[in-house]
This record gives structure tokens, sequence and C-alpha cells, in this order.
């Protein structure tokens, strides 16, 4: 019989205050059973009017209270967040049969932890940084190919690429984060935390 929880839940979902800490935990069960990507999720956005975008990113840092990813400040999903801060990640990892939903508040990361991942990428990722006018209108492919051939003789030195003032990083604040576990006949285990005007977080089961 399967080891269970304080609220009858398989073990996996432990008994912490903190829903980052087992986060934590999950992500690094991940890390030893995913093929590609575990840090992959997809990010929802919305216009300041309502109209919603999804797409996948990788997260780059997980703080006490943040989840961190970088991208164009240009970009689609900059713009949003620009318009209409609130944003959604959903973690789901096949090998595991586990999936997380996060939804919260985002905004940006300091400029020195910005400056610090963005030196940690390679060279060709630092000129693309410079070169990718991202989400705008290629008129071919050679358009963005020269782009990165005139960054390459502007920056020839790989360890002299400054990182440029349209990229950057957001930070997801969390204020709910649901942990899913797949389940026999679609009878699902979902814990939900939700996080109460005094920062305290608040446990509930949820239905499948």
């Amino acid at each position: 019989m399967n080891e269970k929880n304080s609220l009858g839940l398989d073990y996996c979902f432990k008994d912490y205050d903190n829903p980052i800490k087992l986060f934590r935990e999950w992500f690094n069960e991940a890390k030893k059973t995913e093929i590609n990507d575990p840090n992959a999720l997809a990010l929802a956005t919305s216009t300041k009017s309502g109209i919603p975008s999804v797409r996948m990113v990788l997260l780059k840092d997980i703080t006490e209270n943040s989840f961190i990813f970088y991208t164009n400040l240009n970009s689609k999903k900059s713009n949003d967040i620009k318009e209409n801060p609130h944003g959604s990640m959903c973690f789901h990892w096949k090998s595991l049969l586990r999936q997380i939903r996060i939804i919260g508040t985002l905004d940006n990361v300091p400029d020195l932890d910005a400056d610090t991942y963005y030196n940690s990428r390679s060279y060709g990722s630092r000129i693309g940084a410079w070169a990718s006018k991202q989400s705008t209108i290629l008129k071919n492919r050679d358009e963005l190919m020269k782009s990165i051939d005139d960054f390459k003789k502007k920056y020839p030195e790989e360890h002299s690429v400054p990182r440029p003032k349209h990229w950057s990083g957001w930070k997801l604040n969390p204020t709910e984060i649901e942990f899913w576990l797949d389940g026999e006949n679609r009878i699902h285990q979902r814990l939900k935390y939700s996080q109460s005007s005094n920062g305290d977080w608040i446990r509930n089961l949820l239905s499948p």
C-alpha cells in the first residue's frame, strides 16, 4: 500500500507549508527522468483586453518566491506582460505523470541578475539577442542571418558582448500553485496552494 500524506494523497505531495519547497522536489525528480528540457513550461499571457497567448519557455531560476525566465523585452510575451502583468505557467512531466500549474503576477528581474545570466550564455546566443527583433515580421531568412553577421562583426570578442537593454528577465510571483498527479480511471490527485493576504499559504484538495 502506498504511503500517504496527512490529506490522504500520495506521499509525493508531502506536507510542506510552502509550495516552493514541494516544487523544488518535483523539479529535481523531473531532472532525473525527463529526456529533454525538464525546465520547459507553457507560459500564458494576455493582452489588456484579455486576448490570450501561450508558448513554451525555459525556467532559468527559482527563488524563494518567484519563477524566472528570460526573453526579448519587445517580444509578444513581454508586450502582453507590460499591458497585463498577470500570467500563468504550466509544467508537465510525462515521465512522472505529474503537472504543476502556477498563477501570479510578473515583473522584471534586477539588472544585475539579467547581466549574470546573459553572460553565462553562449556567444551565439548573446549575439542572437542583439540580432533578432523577436516576434516582428521578417522579409526573408537572409535578413536575420545578415543581422547576425553584422553583430558578430560589431562584437567579435566572445567575452565582450554587452547585454542589450531590450533583453532581460521576468519573474512570476505566485499567488496560486497546483500540484497534479495522474490517477487511474482519470481519478487524479490535486493539491492547490493559495496565498492569503498575509502571505501564508493555504492548502486545499481539489476534485479531479
